[in-house]
């Protein structure tokens, strides 16, 4: 038992892929559904979601945070990474750690409601329930260019005028069936007001959704998750409402 583990009742996971070592936590029991949480970019890290994994593990699930390479404390370099390295690492890190045929939850922040959406296009009838919190949707010609920095071609593609209505994640959601809760902030100045509409179109097509409103947060819902335990057990119970 590591020393995190001694100290929050949360486990140190690592995993190797692609000449990476990626860090994470998990908590909870085997054999139920598995709680995965993914962190946006920039500064983002799986610290921030610790309290959302011990919030899923009280309520019996397994639940793991990782942080992608070049972030946290995993190996790497930020500007290698992209958003197609993004979804072969979660893939990688689920697939170690959640095998099948258990249930998935997925659950990304920014940045990684495209991943999710990915995830939930891969992993198909094994996701009961997506939350999205304050996401980003991208152009399909961005997923497999690296980010780069400053003025990068990702940064080009994602800056032209209503691209991100071409993503491949929005058909994803179209799609989706399961349990979905987007949670949306009082003031974002981050996503473009359209882009958490059409996420909350394609959400409400064919999912049982539900919108959770965050009035006093600003685009960095995990972080306002992290303090404030009323919102975060309300995030919990609005995703797990109905999976049994």
């Amino acid at each position: 038992m590591s020393e995190l583990s001694d100290r929050t009742g949360l486990h140190d996971l690592t995993h190797e892929y692609d000449g990476e070592l990626l860090s994470g936590v998990y908590a909870g029991p085997p054999g139920r559904a598995t709680v995965v949480l993914l962190h946006g970019a920039g500064f983002g890290s799986e610290e921030r979601l610790r309290p959302l994994v011990a919030e899923f593990a009280a309520r019996g699930c397994r639940a793991l945070a990782f942080d992608f390479s070049g972030h946290g404390r995993s190996t790497g370099a930020l500007a290698e990474l992209s958003l197609r390295r993004r979804f072969e690492q979660a893939v990688a890190v689920t697939d170690a750690h959640a095998p099948a045929p258990d249930p998935l939850l997925l659950v990304g922040f920014s940045m990684s409601g495209q991943t999710v959406a990915d995830l939930a296009g891969h992993y198909g009838e094994r996701v009961a329930a997506v939350g999205l919190c304050a996401p980003a949707v991208y152009p399909r010609e961005a997923w497999d260019v690296p980010f780069g920095e400053g003025d990068s071609r990702f940064s080009e593609i994602i800056r032209t005028p209503d691209g991100w209505r071409d993503s491949a994640a929005l058909e994803v959601l179209r799609k989706y069936e399961g349990r979905a809760v987007l949670a949306v902030p009082g003031t974002d100045t981050v996503i473009p007001a359209q882009v958490t509409r059409a996420v909350q179109e394609a959400l409400a097509a064919r999912a049982r959704f539900t919108r959770l409103e965050l009035p006093d947060a600003e685009h960095w819902v995990g972080v306002w998750l992290h303090d404030h335990a009323e919102d975060r057990r309300a995030f919990v119970d609005a995703l797990l409402t109905g999976l049994g």
